[in-house]
């Protein structure tokens, strides 16, 4: 009897660390939460002694998966991404989906497009990804297994969601450039779909308070000349954020002539440039467009 004793011992000993690395939730409280909003579309899953794992799509980009650690458990470098059977449904090989980079910062996991769709089809069809890599601390590797249970209901109402994603987000707009032809102050069919987006984005984000619309000219022709064309830029850009909705009290509008040369090129200085600019935001340390040279706001 004794001896019966040591032996279950030693094999829970064995396996004790096995389990410690691996990281789940079960049938009884895997739970997946949508957060939703013109500006992006997100779903949260609680990992019980890990984290969270997330699918975010934001608007303008396509959707992606990442990992939340509560600690940094996995050690940086390659790990394995596989699609695995659930334990009530044996006999069914997993799926290799590839590597995965491991780094370290609070989203160490962070997995592209392509993958994470065969992750959004794996959990579809009743199967859970699971992301390998060894530990920072112990020789068990450790493994985020991402449960399916109750993901299809809530995958719905994010597809619901996207459908009604703005076409843009903050950072792909907030610094914006509309260039323009040789002694040319006309807006282009791709220059009007870009400030649609703008003056959308402008209407939906309470928190964008300003927003500066600068004109520019080349070197080419009289400064009296490009004086005229650069406020001629600054305007029909103006103009037109205006007449899709934007307020004219949150536009300040700019004309610099060839004073601040973006490159030697000339086609680069033919511009107007458009920054929006958020409540808390501080001006004196913001430029008006993303070029050197510009001038400070203020």
């Amino acid at each position: 009897m004794f001896k019966n004793f040591a032996i279950a011992t030693t094999l829970s000993l064995v396996s004790v660390p096995a389990l410690a690395g691996v990281y789940g939730a079960g049938i009884e409280n895997s739970q997946w939460y949508l957060s939703e909003s013109v500006f992006d579309c997100t779903l949260s899953h609680d990992v019980p002694g890990y984290g969270k794992a997330v699918f975010q799509h934001r608007a303008g980009e396509s959707l992606r998966f990442f990992l939340e650690p509560s600690l940094p458990l996995m050690k940086p470098g390659r790990g394995q991404l596989v699609i695995e059977a659930p334990a009530w449904r044996p006999g069914l090989a997993p799926r290799p989906v590839g590597t995965v980079a491991v780094a370290d910062g609070s989203r160490p996991v962070a997995i592209p497009p392509r993958q994470t769709h065969q992750l959004v089809r794996g959990l579809l069809e009743g199967m859970v990804p699971t992301v390998t890599r060894a530990a920072w601390y112990g020789s068990e590797p450790v493994r985020v297994r991402v449960s399916n249970i109750n993901f299809a209901a809530q995958y719905s109402a994010y597809q619901q969601c996207v459908g009604g994603l703005l076409p843009v987000n903050y950072d792909q707009i907030q610094r914006s450039r509309i260039p323009f032809a040789v002694d040319s102050a006309r807006l282009s069919e791709a220059d009007r779909s870009l400030l649609d987006d703008i003056a959308l984005y402008i209407q939906a984000d309470s928190t964008v308070e300003r927003v500066f619309v600068d004109g520019h000219s080349d070197r080419l022709g009289s400064r009296i000349r490009n004086r005229a064309l650069s406020e001629e830029r600054a305007n029909v850009v103006a103009d037109y954020l205006k007449a899709r909705g934007v307020p004219e009290d949150m536009l300040t509008v700019r004309a610099h002539g060839e004073r601040y040369p973006a490159s030697s090129r000339p086609a680069d200085n033919r511009r107007t440039t458009i920054r929006l600019q958020r409540q808390g935001d501080r001006p004196e340390l913001q430029q008006a467009n993303g070029y050197g040279g510009e001038p400070r706001n203020g």
